[in-house]
């Protein structure tokens, strides 16, 4: 009957532990979700990871330097569902990128979406493509 108890009690705690991690990890606090920043600048790099996206833009600052800002989205099957590829944006394009910004201050965000030059929209959310 003690080890029965002593299973359950290691289960339970798995659990709660790995049920912590999970909220954990799709936390939002370190961006600043009441505000949205917009930035122009050249996608330097795509990286198609789990469990997040990763889009690293060059943007000329005020001062005329160049700084990388890393900009997280969603995770690759999330965006697949919705049409995107590893090829989606590549070195050398040209965006506006929408963010929620780091409350760090740090160059990045949350990305909310983006503009290529010719006006198409890029959403990393809405309705899934059909295959």
């Amino acid at each position: 009957m003690k080890l029965a108890i002593h299973k359950l009690l290691i289960i339970a705690t798995l659990i709660v532990v790995c049920t912590s991690l999970a909220v954990a990890h799709h936390s939002y606090s370190a961006f600043d979700m009441t505000g949205q920043k917009t930035v122009n600048g050249t996608v330097k790099k795509f990286d198609w990871t789990n469990p997040h996206t990763w889009v690293w833009i060059d943007v000329v600052n005020e001062q005329g330097v160049t700084e990388t800002w890393g900009i997280e989205g969603m995770s690759p099957n999330y965006l697949a569902r919705r049409g995107w590829t590893r090829s989606t944006l590549k070195a050398g394009d040209k965006i506006a990128v929408t963010v929620r910004p780091m409350k760090s201050g740090e160059k990045g965000g949350m990305w909310v979406n983006a503009k290529r030059p010719n006006g198409e929209t890029l959403m990393m959310g809405g309705a899934i493509t059909d295959p």
